[in-house]
């Protein structure tokens, strides 16, 4: 490790090139903002429990900004909470711990990505003061509501909205180059390409498809910021435009996009349940490929999202098969994670349980979305709270129960300190089993016909189905009980930094290459390089005894 010359505050954090400084930047932004879409999901929540009541904390809330509301969360919860942490955050921590390099191969380009990122979150969160208020077109910004001057009610937001979103993407392009060109050209001295650790291939392909799948977005962006700004008519039908051009685009982006989420996700509970079951992976390479047909097929399934935009019915069929088939993948994955538990030494430990939940949830999620993939049902079930329920049963595991699972995995890794278990299994379960009395009510409202973003069902339910206001109320306590054991984790991460129990270099005795550095690991991250000598998750560090790794990975 070479030795740095000294450096002041803004240097050494602000405006650091270390990519672990940058990836903490990424992390505590990314938590930061969760706590922004946590509160905007909280208050409109309270305005579909009590419609027409005063929200505690904020006020009564108008319709307009009720979808203001409604976007900003899904936006928010999408582009800055769950690709910031799981991505940018946790990727460009671990990538060269893991594969045993000293830094990014394009450190200010680093830099740089996350200065943009942070200057695109400034602007998301500004456009929620502008006159006007903040953009309220849904976070899919489906035009004529995003595009037109007659429908859209927030001249200011809107396209401040739409440029902070282009930011974001441009901050992520720049982030999957660098992951892509140092996984492929920094790995330590025998890694070859099945000794990577999944994770890091996770976030590697999800890179590739995120840049592959990102462009026509962009361009379709353009497109309706000039619609906004200029008077154009890409998508106006009065002016010739096609308002289904950007759905076509959007959601060309928009379904591998979860795949880009996804991936990360799926790549931490392999990391954690590998080493709290005692086992090694099950099926690696089987997993790797899996992944990359997942990557491609995802390319193929974004007409699912238009079964009711009159879209050809031959189509139709077509896109409903292509979604059928991507879960083949995903279903082999969730069945190579639980091989891997058979047999194992399991070790309930905090993230271990995160794990094991987000397998759990996100087979709901799942099974849930074969009715939507399939159009005969997609007809009824489209843009009710089906949707909404089945939606958060899949992101919920990415964005929130990865996260936690990745957070008190390798907490102990980045701060060099231990968070208080106890504390971390009253979160948990504070947190899941809320959660899931906030969600299945929203199966039955959306299969009893219950629209997403209307403002208000009290006149409704009181006409036509006065029972399944309850089952609101029921969803919004869950979701206000579901929130207040947050604070117990964010109580127990700030303390833990400052008092928590003193952790040594590999306190879960895993056998990644990350756990060979000190804790927390220094600029340069290794004394020494490390050199792989065996097959995957097997590693000699120099001044080590070759057995100093556990052993229980079959050789």
């Amino acid at each position: 490790m070479a030795e740095g010359h000294a450096q002041s505050f803004w240097s050494r954090y602000v405006f650091s090139t270390d990519h672990k400084i940058i990836g903490l930047q990424y992390l505590f932004t990314g938590m930061f903002m969760g706590l922004v879409g946590a509160f905007l999901a909280y208050v409109f929540r309270m305005q579909l429990a009590f419609p027409g009541e005063s929200v505690p904390l904020y006020g009564v809330v108008t319709p307009l900004q009720y979808n203001a509301l409604v976007t900003n969360h899904g936006a928010i919860m999408i582009f800055w909470v769950a690709m910031p942490i799981l991505i940018a955050g946790l990727g460009n921590y671990f990538i060269p711990l893991m594969i045993g390099c000293d830094d990014m191969v394009f450190p200010r380009l680093n830099r740089l990505s996350y200065q943009i990122f942070f200057l695109s979150t400034v602007l998301i969160l500004a456009s929620l003061f502008v006159p006007g208020g903040g953009f309220g077109g849904a976070w899919t910004a489906y035009p004529p509501l995003s595009a037109s001057a007659q429908y859209n009610h927030t001249p200011w937001g809107a396209p401040l909205w739409l440029i902070a979103v282009a930011l974001e993407f441009v901050a992520f392009l720049l982030g999957g180059i660098n992951f892509v060109t140092t996984v492929m050209n920094a790995r330590a001295p025998g890694m070859g390409p099945m000794q990577i650790p999944i994770f890091v291939w996770m976030v590697v392909i999800a890179s590739i498809v995120f840049m592959a799948s990102v462009g026509p977005l962009v361009a379709g962006a353009i497109m309706l910021l000039f619609d906004q700004l200029f008077g154009t008519h890409f998508y106006d039908p009065k002016g010739g435009g096609d308002p289904i051009l950007w759905q076509h685009l959007f959601w060309f982006f928009g379904h591998p996009e979860v795949y880009v989420v996804l991936l990360p996700a799926l790549g931490i509970v392999a990391e954690v349940i590998t080493v709290f079951s005692r086992k090694k992976l099950f099926a690696y390479k089987t997993i790797l490929y899996t992944a990359f047909a997942t990557g491609i097929i995802s390319f193929f399934v974004w007409a699912h999202h238009q079964f009711v935009a009159g879209i050809d019915p031959r189509m139709a069929h077509l896109f409903t098969i292509t979604t059928l088939i991507i879960s083949i993948p995903i279903a082999e994955m969730t069945f190579a994670f639980i091989a891997t538990l058979y047999g194992g030494s399991i070790e309930f430990r905090t993230p271990m349980l995160w794990a094991l939940a987000f397998i759990a949830e996100f087979l709901i999620g799942g099974v849930t979305g074969i009715f939507l993939g399939a159009n005969a049902t997609d007809i009824y079930l489209h843009d009710s709270y089906f949707v909404v329920a089945h939606f958060h049963y899949t992101f919920f595991p990415i964005a929130v129960i990865a996260g936690f699972a990745a957070l008190t995995y390798w907490f102990p890794k980045m701060f060099g300190r231990h968070m208080n278990e106890t504390l971390g299994k009253i979160h948990f379960w504070g947190t899941i089993v809320p959660f899931n009395f906030v969600f299945l009510p929203l199966f039955v409202l959306g299969a009893a016909g219950e629209h997403r973003r209307i403002y208000s069902y009290e006149h409704f339910s009181q006409l036509f189905t006065p029972g399944l206001q309850n089952l609101r109320v029921l969803a919004t306590v869950a979701l206000v009980v579901m929130l207040l054991f947050q604070f117990v984790f964010l109580y127990n991460f700030i303390r833990s930094l400052f008092a928590g129990e003193k952790a040594e270099e590999n306190p879960w005795k895993a056998n990644t290459l990350e756990w060979a550095a000190p804790s927390p690991p220094p600029h340069g991250n290794f004394a020494e390089m490390p050199i792989v000598y065996r097959g995957p998750y097997e590693y000699s560090v120099p001044g080590r005894p070759l057995d100093y790794w556990p052993q229980h990975v079959p050789q």
